[in-house]
C-alpha cells in the first residue's frame, strides 16, 4: 500500500506540474468584445482560464481599471494619455474604423470620397449617419479623431490648435444619432443613410441578416483610424495566467477562430483572410498625444447642430468694384468640404454702402439655399459712400442665439454714425471679425473687434477665402 501510494503522489505531481491549475480573472473589455463569447469558451478548455468579462465603452472602461485582473480594450492610447497604461500589453487583432453605406445613397458620396466629401454631404443634408457616443466609445471618438485629423491636412497627430469647432460642425450635421449601441439602433432606424463603426461591426452586421441589403464598406482614401485591441494585464500577480491567454489567443487556430467569428484582422500573417478582410486599408491616421486634444473634440461635439448664425456685413461701396468684388464673391464659391456652411446654419449677408441695400436670412436646408446666398453675393449694385457703423449696428440686431459677424470693407466711414457712437454701447455680446482691406482704417476696425472680442483680419497677410475659414471657428 505504502508503494502504491508513492506512485500515486510521483504521478499526481508530474500531472500537476504539466498542467496549470484552472484560474478565474476578471476581465474588462470593450462593448463590441461581446461577441468573443465562443471563442473565450475555447480558450477555458484550451488553457484552463476562465475570463469573467465586464463589457464597457472603450472611452469609459479607459477611466479605470481598478478591480481587474486583465483589460482588453480597442486601444490603450486613452489610458496612456492619463499616465495609465499598464506595462505588459500584446495586440491580438486589428480592426479599422470606417462608413457603412446603404447602396441607394452609396452614390451621393462619389467613387473614392474622403472625409471632407463626407462632411460636404452631412452639411448639405444629403447623407446622414449614425456613430457610437464618443464620450463612452473607442469607435465614437475614433470617428471625430479621423474627421479632425483629415481636416487639419497636417499629416501629424492633432495638436489643440488644429481642432477647429466649424471644421467638425458640416460634418455632425449629418449626424442622426450617437448611441451606445450603434448597430442595433441603425438597425432599427429607417431614416439613416450609413453607419460609422469599425469595420468588424460592419461586416458582422451584413452578415447576421438583420439589414435587408448588405452596407457597402466604404474606407475614406484620406485615412482611417485603426483599432488594434491589446490584451493587457492589469494586476502582475496573474502573469503566467495572461502569458498563457496570449499564447493561445496569438496562436494560428485562434487566430483564425477570431477572424472567422468575430470579423476582426488577425495580427498573425498566416492566417487565411475571408476576401472583406483583404481590402486595402489606405493611410492610418495618428492618434493625438494630448487629453486636451479629445477634451476639445469632445466639447465641439455636443455643441454641434445648436442652431448657429454666421453676419456677413459686405461693403457693396463703388470702390469694391472689380479684383476686391470678385475676391469676395470667389471666397463664397468655395466654401465647401470642411468649410462648407451646414444644415441648420443660418447665414445672414447683409449688403451695404451709403445705408443697408439688401439683407437676406437663410436657415440652409440643402443646396438651392447656397445657391440663393450666391445670388446675394453676385449683386452688381454699388452705390456711393460708406456706412461701415450704420451696417454694423443693424447686423448686431439681428443676431441670434451664438452668432458670429464678419465685416468685410475696404473704406472709411463716410455716413451715419462715427465709431465712437457705435461704441458708446456695449459691445461685447457679439464677436466681430473685420477684414480689412483696401484703405480702410486699420485702427478704428481693431477697436470694434478688440471691444466685442473677435479679430482684425488683414486680407493682404492671406487669402480672403482663409479668413473667411478661420473666422467662421465657433467660439
Amino acid at each position: 500500500m505504502k508503494v502504491l501510494a508513492a506512485v500515486l503522489l510521483l504521478l499526481l505531481a508530474a500531472c500537476t506540474s504539466s498542467t496549470p491549475p484552472p484560474v478565474r480573472l476578471k476581465m474588462l473589455a470593450s462593448t463590441e468584445l461581446a461577441d468573443l463569447g465562443p471563442v473565450l469558451a475555447e480558450l477555458r478548455r484550451a488553457t484552463g482560464v476562465e475570463l469573467a468579462v465586464e463589457h464597457r465603452g472603450t472611452v469609459e472602461a479607459s477611466r479605470s481599471l481598478a478591480g481587474f485582473d486583465l483589460a482588453w480594450l480597442s486601444t490603450a492610447r486613452f489610458l496612456r494619455l492619463a499616465g495609465a497604461e499598464p506595462e505588459l500589453a500584446s495586440s491580438v487583432m486589428t480592426s479599422p474604423v470606417v462608413l457603412g453605406v446603404k447602396r441607394g445613397s452609396r452614390a451621393v458620396l462619389g467613387e473614392r470620397p474622403t472625409w471632407a466629401d463626407i462632411a460636404d454631404r452631412a452639411a448639405l443634408g444629403q447623407f446622414r449617419y449614425g456613430m457610437a457616443d464618443p464620450r463612452v466609445s473607442g469607435g465614437g471618438m475614433a470617428a471625430l479623431i479621423g474627421v479632425a485629423t483629415a481636416a487639419a491636412g497636417t499629416g501629424a497627430p492633432l495638436r489643440p490648435e488644429d481642432v477647429s469647432c466649424d471644421r467638425l460642425q458640416g460634418f455632425l450635421a449629418g449626424r442622426a444619432f450617437d448611441a451606445p449601441d450603434p448597430v442595433t439602433e441603425f438597425v432599427r432606424r429607417s431614416d439613416v443613410d450609413g453607419l460609422v463603426a469599425h469595420e468588424s461591426e460592419l461586416l458582422s452586421l451584413n452578415a447576421s441578416g438583420r439589414v435587408s441589403e448588405p452596407l457597402e464598406i466604404v474606407y475614406p482614401r484620406d485615412g482611417i483610424v485603426l483599432s488594434d485591441y491589446p490584451l493587457m494585464l492589469v494586476d502582475p500577480a496573474h502573469r503566467d495566467a495572461y502569458d498563457r491567454v496570449v499564447e493561445w489567443l496569438r496562436s494560428p487556430a485562434a487566430q483564425q477562430m477570431i477572424a472567422d467569428r468575430t470579423w476582426r484582422r488577425p495580427v498573425e500573417p498566416s492566417v487565411t483572410r475571408n476576401e472583406k478582410l483583404r481590402a486595402d486599408l489606405g493611410t492610418a491616421l495618428y492618434f493625438p498625444d494630448s487629453s486636451e486634444v479629445i477634451d476639445r473634440l469632445l466639447l465641439f461635439h455636443d455643441r454641434a447642430g445648436e442652431g448657429r448664425q454666421v453676419v456677413f456685413v459686405l461693403d457693396y461701396s463703388t470702390s469694391m468694384a472689380g479684383a476686391r468684388l470678385a475676391g469676395l464673391r470667389e471666397a463664397f464659391a468655395s466654401l465647401n468640404g470642411f468649410d462648407r456652411f451646414y444644415v441648420g446654419e443660418t447665414v445672414t449677408i447683409i449688403r451695404f454702402a451709403g445705408t443697408v441695400l439688401e439683407e437676406r436670412s437663410i436657415t440652409v436646408r440643402g443646396r438651392e439655399d447656397l445657391d440663393a446666398l450666391l445670388a446675394v453675393v453676385a449683386s452688381e449694385d454699388l452705390r456711393d459712400n460708406t456706412a461701415i457703423w450704420a451696417a454694423l449696428e443693424r447686423a448686431l440686431q439681428l443676431a441670434r442665439g451664438e452668432t458670429a459677424v464678419v465685416l468685410m470693407t475696404d473704406g472709411e466711414n463716410n455716413a451715419g454714425p462715427s465709431v465712437d457712437e457705435f461704441l458708446r454701447v456695449g459691445r461685447g455680446e457679439v464677436p466681430v471679425f473685420p477684414i480689412r482691406f483696401g484703405e480702410a482704417s486699420t485702427a478704428e476696425l481693431d477697436r470694434v473687434a478688440q471691444a466685442s472680442g473677435g479679430r482684425l483680419v488683414e486680407a493682404g497677410a492671406k487669402s480672403l477665402l482663409e479668413a473667411v475659414r478661420e473666422i467662421r471657428g465657433c467660439r
